[in-house]
């Protein structure tokens, strides 16, 4: 060949290859569980690198579930590789960088630990165990195999709705001043009616009944609008309505936080006329704000710093592209996002993470979720003591 030929050929090849993207690194992920949070993490495992550009594609390699067939059937549906009963295939697999854990509370622990010790980063659902002790095997587990690299998150979905996330970030920039109140409510009715022998109802496989399911978002969610942490829970109930149920069916509790606030805290599956409602209202000497996860893409909004003339709750959508987060990777304004969503918002900031950069608000780990577990065990000790716990005094 000509050596200007040549030249041209091997030029017109960099152009080429500079034009081409190159091919992601791939990211293997395992899911164990394979019902209710099965189903939505599958959801974000399958959606998140067509709405978010991420450092990784995600390789959905394994799904694990008690039921082999139904874990088979699983996988075919929901786009998984394959499809077990056994769970520990996960660990086996040395293309599998993250396991997720999406099973009864109960199970956490021993999933979660063994995943570390094999060098998975794991993602493990709420509340981070069924008991304290579980729980703090899990934070210990984690700040060890974090010398190592191994990263941890827990699914606390519910800061990823833009409208919870935007008002972390209006508290942040002062918008309301010193806080004062905060009081916080999930409220479901499923539970009147809920089918026999659901593991949520046994005590040796939840740990807790509405109050670790419930309670536990609404305390997360406090603490990281909020960015204060609980000093202690000053009085609490817990209450079983159902004689059917070995846990709780409600738990109210009254909190401090380290900055002055006072909090009011309710979790239950027996308010009729409720079916998801996950409230959450902040009120600050400049302002407050409200949420209500059965509107997710509206916050409410008062703003005292105007003059009394024009004060009033104000309703802002919470889907601008450029103003609140994770909007822009959705729809146009007003095209609404719904529960799935802050799921695939979640694993995105997930594949971030462990590309080495920053998720789009803050995740939380093992540590962080190790403080909302400690509130609840200090409401359950208020609850059954009928005195006011201190954090200090729960470790």
């Amino acid at each position: 060949m000509p050596r200007t030929a040549a030249r041209t050929a091997k030029t017109t090849t960099k152009r080429r290859s500079k034009a081409t993207p190159r091919a992601k690194r791939s990211l293997g992920v395992a899911l164990l569980g394979t019902r209710f949070m099965g189903r939505a993490h599958s959801t974000a495992w399958l959606q998140c690198g067509r709405f978010f550009d991420l450092p990784f594609e995600v390789d959905r390699r394994l799904a694990a579930g008690r039921d082999g067939t139904h874990a088979k059937r699983f996988a075919r549906q929901w786009g998984w590789t394959s499809g077990s009963a056994e769970w520990r295939d996960a660990l086996a697999d040395p293309e599998v960088a993250i396991i997720d854990v999406a099973t009864p509370n109960n199970l956490h622990a021993e999933m979660s630990i063994e995943a570390l010790r094999a060098g998975k980063h794991v993602a493990c659902e709420k509340p981070l165990a069924g008991t304290l002790n579980d729980a703090r095997r899990m934070r210990l587990a984690a700040a060890q195999a974090a010398k190592r690299g191994l990263k941890t998150f827990v699914w606390f979905n519910y800061r990823r709705c833009p409208a919870v996330a935007f008002a972390h970030q209006l508290v942040g920039e002062g918008r309301l001043g010193r806080i004062h109140h905060v009081r916080a409510c999930y409220l479901q009715d499923w539970g009147r009616n809920a089918p026999a022998g659901l593991w949520r109802f046994r005590r040796a496989e939840a740990g807790s009944g509405a109050h670790g399911d419930l309670n536990a978002h609404i305390v997360d969610m406090a603490r990281f609008i909020t960015g204060d942490e609980i000093v202690e829970v000053a009085g609490a109930i817990e209450h079983t309505i159902s004689r059917k149920h070995e846990v709780d069916d409600a738990v109210l509790f009254l909190a401090h936080f380290a900055h002055g606030a006072v909090a009011s805290f309710e979790g239950t599956r027996f308010a009729t006329g409720n079916q998801n409602r996950n409230t959450i209202e902040i009120n600050g000497e400049r302002g407050s704000l409200r949420f209500d996860f059965e509107r997710m893409n509206e916050l409410q909004w008062w703003d005292d710093t105007l003059p009394s003339k024009l004060r009033g709750w104000s309703r802002i959508m919470c889907t601008n592209a450029g103003d609140h987060p994770y909007a822009g990777a959705y729809w146009p304004p007003a095209h609404l996002i719904g529960y799935e969503h802050g799921f695939t918002s979640m694993a995105a900031d997930i594949v971030r993470v462990l590309g080495g950069k920053k998720p789009e608000i803050p995740l939380p780990d093992f540590e962080d979720a190790w403080r909302t577990q400690c509130v609840l065990e200090a409401a359950l000790r208020s609850a059954r003591t009928r005195r006011p716990v201190a954090l200090s005094s729960v470790r």
